[in-house]
């Protein structure tokens, strides 16, 4: 039997088709990206975003395109196909955990929040509702990030360095108790031999990673790997160049950090400013 050809020559990734569909329907169409905002009501910016896959705006986007381009409910259903899968950021944050858990050596910075590896159930739980997870899959997923702190605990718990801009110790959570036993927490994790915590203060210099939460890991082949991450999604970035990339902007921006004794203080600073219980 010959090979089965493609029809349409197009990506079966869900995402990746959606892109393509809306890139090809705007060509076809002749409109521009300020046009289709202007008719539709969107800034033209989310058009832009869309087709570049840095966002599936939202159902009610993809039903407006439809009605825009004839498309008899084509969009939204590629739409919904794309954001129901997750095989693509799953595959990579599965492969991601298993190379962390095999990693000789981790270093780490924090843009906005704690990483995982160090939160306490309190904290994971906080962001992980945020993120829109709730119920037996709440509990699930706090109970797994509790178990990875294991990782950095015992005698051949591997070395770890983690930079957190000021802005995570300034970004408190709502319950003050919670927020104690977080920088707690992270105060007692700094003495362990095998942890050094920094912090990037307000007011340093630009540098390359200025909004790009990343972990480097070591592996035992000597191979290095980052994994990028934001709000919405990973990426595990294997390929030498890139990773030396943003290894030397991890180094510029380390230079810019507080020594790991003034940074314990910096930490010990922020618990002492925590509202004390109303005492009864």
């Amino acid at each position: 039997m010959p090979p089965r050809r493609a029809v349409t020559g197009r990506s079966q990734e869900p995402r990746k088709r959606f892109v393509e569909e809306l890139r090809l329907l705007r060509a076809q169409k002749g409109d521009s990206l300020r046009y289709l905002g202007d008719v539709l009501g969107w800034d033209w910016s989310l058009f832009g975003k869309m087709e570049k896959g840095e966002t599936l705006g939202g159902p009610e986007v993809a039903q407006a395109l439809d009605q825009h381009y004839g498309t008899s409910g084509l969009l939204l259903t590629l739409w919904e196909l794309a954001a129901g899968d997750p095989t693509q950021f799953k595959e990579r944050y599965r492969r991601y955990m298993a190379l962390e858990a095999e990693a000789l050596s981790l270093w780490h910075y924090g843009v906005s929040t704690i990483h995982g590896l160090l939160q306490t159930p309190g904290y994971a739980q906080v962001l992980l509702t945020v993120g829109g997870i709730k119920g037996e899959e709440l509990t699930r997923q706090v109970e797994a990030r509790a178990g990875r702190c294991k990782l950095l605990t015992g005698e051949d718990a591997p070395p770890f360095r983690t930079i957190l801009s000021e802005a995570v110790l300034r970004t408190p959570l709502d319950d003050a108790e919670q927020w104690r036993k977080q920088l707690e927490y992270l105060a007692e994790a700094a003495e362990r031999p095998n942890l050094t915590l920094q912090v990037l203060p307000h007011g340093s210099r630009p540098h390359g990673l200025v909004s790009t939460d990343v972990m480097f890991l070591r592996l035992p082949d000597g191979r290095a790997v980052a994994y990028t991450e934001n709000a919405h999604r990973g990426e595990l970035i294997e390929e030498t160049s890139s990773v030396e990339h943003l290894q030397r902007a991890y180094d510029a921006m380390r230079d810019l950090a507080l020594s790991p004794a003034e940074s314990r203080k910096f930490v010990m600073r922020m618990l002492e400013e925590v509202p004390c219980e109303p005492s009864t």
